[in-house]
């Protein structure tokens, strides 16, 4: 490959590229930049030093960022001597061509976009990282130049014409010309986050009508040239491409990565998350119709499949995939048959000849193929195709065989369970006269399955690998697919699981008693046992009530007395051995029982309490409750240092405390009450505090509180007796705690963990304490006893988040008005007692956190912003409470208020924009907080400085897209615009603080003129989910910028094409029809109500239209 430029890699006017400052001055300055950036380059992607290669990322960024880049990119080009530096100036164009801020002129990138197809098709056997970077450079400047004009001609539309070159030269480069098309309809069908969706929607919108099926045809066209005898492609050139020919292998595969990235492209704008790839529909055009009706488009690809390398066929079963997934409203019921027919008779081709499919990556786009017969089409239709027993034979096989080699592509079986899963679901509602033949089959997909799973137990243990029950998604995932498929012919599933579990839970109890027997051995039984406790409550989690029959709630007996039989025998070894995926089997076993046969909606009289009580003596509901208490406790006793099974276990006792008939059965149990008699680490370990490895462990310990919280409220009312009985262990805690900071030498680790154990504790009855009467024997309980330890706790140990982050959130839970709990007697001052507490641990909190400076980026959020986002959603909680007047804080001198809202501001400068934006939960707080303040509060907001102000402000301009926070900029901009109103009716003088604000406004009108753009943007352009929010500011701001409104309407009105001016017009004189420049309820929601017919006239009025996106350019 040679980096020197030839005569033919330049076109007239390529000269412009280089800033039109002539060719000779950027030679003359080639040797002195030249030779340090190809060194810099080489030292960025070969060096090994990371100090050197920082250096040189940042001299390169530099360069990038310097005013003649552009001219010494094409220098680069044209002279630089490694591939290393062809690629830097590559992606520096790439740079220069996308940015927003000073873009290049049209005639310039007209010319970069000339020069790399004449760069390219002169230099064919260029590196292929740099070929690539070229073409990703042409495919950007295309696409953001899409609506690109010059003498009424879309200069950046001819794609196929560019590209006619290519195809009709060399194979090199075909596949150049092939790569081209292939990274444009990818490069389009991206968003990226530096341009608005808007646009990018406009553009993959206008490409997708105007060139996108051209290109799908040329590459099935390409394709289909196969000469299917000689193993041969005709070229566009005329020559032939020999598929056996591994050199030449690289354009088939270019054809069909642009076949699928044609079929894969998000036609209606979707944006459908890749994780949701089995839901998947395709939406074709109906105007592509014809491809699809013309059953050669699909045998072109299974045609493909058969003769192609192995290699390259995963890419045919892409393209099928997506094919089989193809909208169903394209067809009509007759050419649905047709297309379903000829796609069922290839895919039992490939059944019939399985030769690629041991191919991992063959076999998982097969499975997924598989998958979409079901997801796209009705088992009513799939049963009237001419080979549907003997296809649905050979997949039932095909499913069958691959269950037993578990060990093989374990990813794709998730494709093959989901197909039986949606066949097995469909069995009631298909109304077809045809046999579906599912009862002969899923119960040998059923069986194959569990008898897989169980003889995989063995040879993992025997070969060391690694164990699929430690990937509890994947085992969740696939149970939740057999619950369905299990429960298809119940009866045969039942039977086999009770033969293979008494046959090894009768082993198991053998080698139990056996005085020789090996560990090996008996953990081989564990495992089986494990899989069999996970799949027997999978099917009775399967159970759907319409669909139950008494005999199969007889049959869940049967299995369900098998469980609790194995639970006895394995709790009383508990105290020699235990085995953790057994106890965690047996949890998720007690959920699904308890989903399904415990609670206020389940019939008593259900045939499983028939034979639980003939087998286990359990009578009724409250004796299998007593069950489940029972496991509680002994999971706790003997499994208190194994955080997976404790926390499962304590949410299991939490979901028992919240159904309503089920929580009062739990409080008669003697158990039970020896649980709210005793909770100490003597009878349950893991509330000690010497045993935990690190604090985060605690966190199990407020389900614990929350569940125990719930039961001791059943029969708690006015008992105050009862209520310190149970408060002492927590009492003396606290008293310990206080001991301990009250002397000058304490051991720091242990008062720390005494505390975080506690207001876990503490937080965890405080959630569940929601009705008044019981909250305020808490309340009174900790106030004013404790909260100074709660303060001194924030003082001492502010930086160290493990142990300021519980104390927060328990100060959060205590001013949350949850249920209107909060209510004081009107003699009481606890409500402003409280919120000067809430202030002093804010301030105390903000002033200490601010003065650990800088924070490094990857410790930021668990640091600090962790906890500010706390102290947010605890300031918010207390204003919104409804529980305090804050008017007498100022008037008695109090500073209370003041301290806390200082604080906020204090905290919320020291955080840039983007942390608001990027972490969520900060986002929530800091967000619902301002529409507390900007709502009750708008004084102290109108008093902060102007940068203040604008902070505020620009972080509810960012905030808009993303969070839709509408409800702030109302009430700022009603705020706003009653101080206008009453400064121009003359009334007296306004108070200082609101004439600053109005001077802040005046000065900075920009900030509103963008916020109003911003929300008529999103209301005309964006899917708009709260029209009803967004329409409330939007008029106030524009009775505060009338003169830019009617700007912004005229430059909207001009963007459309002539004939649609007028229309465009009418919709926003009706927008203001009967609109009276007042924010009267009445008057906003008139103009509510304009807007909604405002946004259905002018999207109707836009959709054929291809100009709409240049408003927008001007909005953004």
């Amino acid at each position: 490959m040679s980096g020197k430029a030839d005569s033919g890699a330049r076109v007239p006017g390529t000269e412009r590229v280089c800033g039109r400052c002539g060719h000779e001055a950027a030679v003359y300055g080639l040797s002195a930049g030249l030779a340090q950036l190809e060194i810099l380059c080489k030292q960025l992607y070969e060096t090994t030093d990371t100090t050197v290669r920082h250096q040189a990322e940042k001299a390169l960024v530099e360069f990038t960022n310097s005013p003649d880049c552009l001219s010494k990119c094409q220098l680069l080009l044209e002279r630089g001597s490694s591939s290393y530096s062809q690629l830097l100036a590559a992606t520096c164009l790439s740079k220069l061509v996308s940015r927003t801020a000073n873009p290049l002129p049209l005639e310039q990138r007209i010319d970069i976009r000339n020069y790399v197809l004449n760069y390219l098709a002169t230099r064919p056997k260029l590196a292929a990282f740099v070929t690539q970077a070229l073409i990703q450079l042409y495919a950007r400047i295309t696409k953001l130049g899409w609506f690109d004009c010059q003498k009424d001609d879309y200069v950046f539309r001819n794609v196929i014409a560019d590209v006619t070159r290519f195809l009709q030269d060399s194979v090199e480069h075909c596949i150049i010309g092939v790569t081209i098309l292939s990274q444009l309809t990818n490069e389009i069908n991206q968003a990226d986050t530096t341009h608005p969706l808007t646009k990018h929607r406009k553009i993959a919108s206008s490409f997708r009508d105007s060139s996108l099926f051209d290109i799908f045809t040329l590459s099935c066209n390409l394709l289909k040239q196969t000469k299917q005898s000689e193993q041969t492609v005709t070229i566009a050139s005329g020559k032939n491409l020999n598929l056996n020919d591994e050199s030449q292998h690289g354009l088939l595969m270019q054809l069909l990565k642009l076949s699928y990235n044609c079929l894969n492209y998000d036609f209606i704008g979707t944006s459908t998350d890749e994780s949701s790839d089995d839901l998947c529909t395709v939406q074709i055009p109906t105007s592509w119709r014809s491809a699809f009706l013309d059953s050669s488009t699909l045998q072109l690809f299974f045609n493909l499949y058969h003769s192609i390398p192995p290699s390259l066929s995963p890419l045919v079963l892409s393209c099928l995939v997506q094919i089989a997934s193809v909208r169903r409203s394209l067809f009509n019921n007759a050419e649905r048959a047709k297309f379903l027919s000829h796609l069922v008779d290839g895919v039992k081709r490939i059944l019939a000849n399985p030769q690629c499919l041991p191919d991992p990556n063959n076999y998982h786009e097969f499975c997924r193929l598989l998958a979409r017969l079901k997801s796209n089409y009705q088992l009513g239709e799939l049963v009237k195709v001419e080979n549907y027993p003997e296809v649905i034979r050979l997949i039932a096989n095909f499913t069958v065989t691959s269950l037993q080699h578990w060990e093989f592509a374990p990813n794709s079986v998730h494709y093959l369970l989901s197909l039986w899963q949606r066949l097995a679901a469909s069995v009631p509602y298909v109304k077809a006269t045809e046999p579906h033949l599912l009862e002969t089959y899923t119960p040998e997909v059923t069986k194959a399955y569990i008898t897989s799973r169980l003889e995989s137990v063995h040879v993992i243990l025997r070969d060391g690998l690694e164990d699929p029950l430690d990937d509890a998604g994947l085992v969740q995932q696939q149970l939740d697919q057999l619950s369905t498929i299990g429960r298809c012919e119940y009866e045969k599933t039942c039977a086999l699981l009770v033969q293979l579990f008494d046959q090894a839970a009768q082993t198991y109890q053998e080698l139990l008693q056996s005085t020789n027997s090996s560990a090996a051995d008996i953990t081989v039984q564990e495992g089986r046992l494990t899989w069999l406790v996970y799949i027997i409550g999978a099917v009775i989690g399967g159970r759907v009530s319409f669909a139950s029959t008494d005999e199969q709630d007889a049959m869940d007996g049967e299995l369900v007395c098998r469980v609790l039989q194995l639970m006895n025998l394995t709790d009383s070894r508990l105290a020699q051995a235990g085995n953790e995926r057994l106890e965690l089997a047996m949890l998720s076993f007690f959920e699904q029982f308890r989903k399904i046969y415990i609670g206020d909606q389940v019939q008593k009289s259900s045939k499983l309490y028939r034979r639980l009580s003939e087998v286990l003596g359990l009578n009724d509901e409250t004796m299998v409750l007593s069950v489940f208490i029972g496991k509680i406790i002994t999971n706790l006793k003997y499994w208190g240092q194994c955080e997976p099974i404790t926390s499962k276990t304590l949410q299991l006792l939490n979901d028992l405390s919240l159904g309503y008939s089920s929580v009062r059965k739990l409080v008669k149990l003697t158990a039970v009450q020896f649980m709210l008699n005793n909770h100490t680490s003597e009878h349950f370990s893991f509330l000690g505090v010497n045993n935990q490895s690190n604090l985060s462990d605690m966190r199990c310990r407020t389900t614990f509180y929350t569940a125990l919280g719930r039961l001791l409220m059943v029969d708690l009312g006015e008992d105050e007796d009862q209520f310190e009985q149970f408060m002492l262990p927590l009492t003396a805690a606290f008293e310990t705690v206080a001991q301990m900071l009250s002397t000058n030498t304490f051991n720091e680790q242990e008062a720390k963990r005494t505390l975080v154990g506690l207001v876990r504790d503490l937080r965890g009855i405080a959630f569940a304490f929601n009705a008044k009467t019981s909250f305020m024997m808490l309340f009174d309980w900790i106030y004013p006893a404790y909260m100074p330890i709660l303060q001194r706790a924030i003082e001492l140990w502010y930086h160290d988040p493990a142990c300021t982050t519980p104390v927060l959130k328990l100060m959060a839970e205590l001013v949350h008005n949850r249920s209107q709990r909060l209510q004081f007697d009107v003699s009481s001052p606890n409500g402003i007692l409280l919120f000067r507490e809430t202030s002093k641990m804010i301030t105390t909190y903000g002033n200490r956190i601010l003065t650990l400076g800088e924070v490094p980026k990857d410790q930021v959020y668990g640091v600090k912003l962790k906890g500010v986002s706390v102290c947010f959603a605890m300031l918010k909680a207390v204003l919104s409470g409804n529980y305090v007047n804050f008017g007498v804080f100022r008037l008695y001198g109090d500073d209370a208020l003041d301290n806390a809202l200082q604080t906020f501001i204090k905290l919320l400068l020291s955080i840039p924009h983007s942390d608001l934006l990027d972490y969520p939960k900060l986002s929530q707080s800091f967000y619902s907080l301002l529409e507390v303040l900007t709502q009750d509060h708008m004084n102290f907001i109108a008093s902060l400085e102007p940068h203040v102000v604008m902070y505020i402000l620009s972080s509810i301009s960012e905030g808009l897209t993303a969070l839709g926070c509408c409800s702030s900029l109302d009430h700022i901009v009603t705020y706003l615009f009653k101080q206008l109103s009453r400064s121009t009716k003359k009334r007296p003088t306004p108070m200082a603080t609101d004439d600053r604000f109005l001077h802040i406004m005046q000065q900075h009108p920009e900030m509103i003129q963008q916020m109003l753009s911003t929300v008529l943007n999103i209301i005309i352009f964006e899917d708009c989910r709260n029209q009803w929010s967004m329409s409330r500011p939007l008029l106030g701001l524009i009775l505060l910028n009338e003169k830019y409104f009617a700007d912004l309407r005229n430059s909207i009105v001009n963007s459309q094409p002539p004939e649609k001016q007028q229309a465009m017009h009418l919709c926003f004189e009706n927008l203001m029809e009967g609109i009276e420049r007042n924010l009267l309820t009445k008057n906003r929601d008139r103009f509510t109500q304009n807007l909604s017919v405002f946004r259905r006239e002018v999207n109707d009025s836009m959709k054929n239209s291809t100009y709409g996106v240049n408003s927008n350019d001007m909005m953004s």
